[in-house]
């Protein structure tokens, strides 16, 4: 996925053409060559929100598993 660099001057300039230019695509906001942050759009913002909770439940169903607690078989269909 193309990332557009920006400074952090040019975002303060013109926010909305800095975002405009990255065609729904983040940016990457620069201060002294330095990465400050980096802007990304609502639904990327929600995809990476999603993956780090799935990656919390993922570790919380690990420990229980490494922990002994006994499984129990479900078909999908069951669900």
């Amino acid at each position: 996925m193309p990332s557009l660099v920006a400074s952090i001057s040019e975002l303060k300039k013109n926010p909305i053409k800095v975002l405009d230019e990255a065609e729904g695509h983040p940016v990457r906001i620069l201060d002294r060559d330095q990465t400050v942050f980096y802007c990304v759009p609502p639904d990327i913002y929600k995809q990476l929100v999603e993956m780090a909770e799935d990656q919390g439940l993922n570790a919380i169903a690990d420990a229980r598993l490494s922990g002994g607690q006994e499984t129990v078989p479900v078909a999908l269909r069951d669900l």
